[in-house]
């Protein structure tokens, strides 16, 4: 038995299997017999055992390398490795979409280019030599009003026109079906609605649609809600006429000229007042603003032109009429245009003091030879960052015209296009956004006063298509020639 401790391992692991198969036999042993055929069953497990940890040898085996891979690479040689496969992809993107990619470029580029063009008051876009007289039967005609149209604005969507009158009314309009969408009317002694008791002298829109300003001869500011017409706020504070009003673009900032020689800052938003600015030497007749904080005006009689820099509480004056000036618009941040009584048309840059252009009599003269005098020009507009601008005349005979001009380059002259035909005073004018029509508000009388009446003229608004030549036409014209 003591020879027994001494064997081998291999002879110790038999003798432990000897020992299980002697205690299997003993279980088996009494009434049941051993099957000499259960001994295949443990055979194929035990294969199928070996193969198990052979598989999972090898599984170890790979979670090993991978384990062992991981280690071995660094965060840096990761995130090199990342960053290649990602230009990778971004190459192969780009391969696909060269052309596509190409195009997107040249257009982001030109409209960067046309936004710091725009900001620098530079941009001139060269719409003029296109445009073609409309045909007078393309003029559409609006009344609704019962006296002269004094002021007009059209929404920056082109689907609303907003009107005032001597009538103390304001009128939305749908442009594409000249139908009345509601009318805002005056208020008489005892009626229970909120409106303007006196004359309307101007009115302007915010540039996302929301709100609506008007300015009577009362004094008084009213702002509206642009799409219900209904009253949200009443601004007072002037001493005079509101003679003009204009929203700051791209904000809720209100700026008010007025009879009283002073200019007012107000906060829609805040429905609040902001500052006075004081300057002119007579009745402010004409205010105007872009996108930059600052607005310019014009003084009447003071024969002044000024640009109010608000941040800096600072003014430009500018001086270049013969009479008084009675209406302003800016073309862009760096140029702007007027029309006085003395018949003359003035294009200004803001870096000089002078005119850079000046058109005299430009609607022509009227009166007995040898004392002729010149056409009041009422009212100008302008087709924002173009070379388009418009103006428009009050004449003692039956007729009077609308005059569309353009700017030279660089905006160093004017040039007339065609004229339009327009029975009235022609007391304002606007261009739409995208220049594709031109509105003038018509009436019997000047929207300053009742100087003459021009019974067969008729109170409405007209709407001028402007039409522009098509290349295909000209490019057929030149292969004809």
């Amino acid at each position: 038995m003591a020879s027994t401790f001494f064997i081998k391992g291999k002879d110790n692991q038999k003798f432990a299997r000897k020992n299980k198969n002697t205690a299997v036999k003993r279980k088996n042993d009494g009434n049941t017999k051993v099957n000499p055929k259960a001994k295949k069953p443990n055979k194929h497990n035990e294969e199928i055992s070996s193969d198990s940890e052979t598989e999972g040898a090898v599984v170890s085996n790979k979670k090993k390398a991978r384990e062992e891979f991981e280690y071995d690479e660094t965060p840096q040689e990761k995130k090199l490795r990342l960053a290649k496969k990602y230009l990778e992809q971004l190459q192969e993107e780009e391969e696909k979409k060269a052309d596509d990619e190409s195009f997107e470029t040249d257009l982001i580029a030109g409209r960067l280019q046309e936004e710091v063009l725009e900001q620098k008051g530079k941009l001139q876009r060269l719409i003029a030599k296109d445009l073609l007289p409309p045909d007078p039967s393309e003029i559409r005609v609006l009344r609704g009003h019962k006296l002269p149209v004094t002021c007009l604005v059209i929404s920056s969507d082109e689907k609303y026109i907003f009107s005032a009158s001597k009538d103390c009314s304001i009128i939305k309009w749908d442009v594409q079906s000249g139908k009345r969408l509601h009318t805002i009317k005056g208020v008489r002694k005892g009626d229970q609605h909120v409106g303007h008791s006196a004359c309307i002298l101007c009115l302007t829109i915010s540039s996302d649609g929301k709100y609506l300003a008007t300015g009577d001869m009362n004094k008084l500011i009213m702002i509206w809600e642009a799409d219900t017409c209904k009253h949200l706020y009443k601004f007072t504070g002037h001493k005079g006429p509101v003679s003009g009003l204009s929203f700051r673009k791209g904000t809720h900032d209100l700026y008010s000229a007025s009879h009283d020689r002073s200019v007012k800052v107000w906060n829609v938003d805040e429905n609040a007042y902001v500052e006075t600015l004081f300057g002119h030497q007579d009745s402010i007749t004409g205010l105007d603003s872009l996108s930059r904080e600052r607005c310019v005006t014009v003084g009447g009689r003071d024969g002044s032109v000024r640009v109010w820099k608000i941040a800096e509480e600072s003014q430009l004056v500018f001086h270049g009429h013969n009479g008084s000036i009675d209406c302003v618009q800016l073309i862009n941040e760096e140029h702007m245009i007027t029309g006085a009584d003395d018949g003359s048309v003035c294009l200004w840059s803001v870096n000089k003091k002078k005119p850079v252009a000046t058109v005299k009599q430009a609607h022509g003269s009227h009166g007995d030879p040898g004392l002729e005098r010149p056409l009041w020009v009422t009212s100008v507009a302008a087709l924002q960052n173009s070379d388009t601008v418009a103006s428009g005349a009050c004449s003692c005979s039956h007729n009077s015209e609308v005059q569309l001009w353009k700017c030279s380059q660089y905006y160093r002259g004017l040039e007339l296009l065609f004229s339009v035909t327009v029975p009235g005073f022609v007391n304002s004018l606007k261009f739409s956004s995208s220049g594709h029509f031109l509105v003038a508000g018509v009436g019997q009388e000047h929207r300053l006063g009742r100087w003459w009446r021009l019974k067969e003229a008729k109170n409405g608004i007209y709407i001028i298509p402007l039409k522009r030549k098509q290349p295909a036409a000209e490019d057929a014209n030149e292969a004809e020639a």
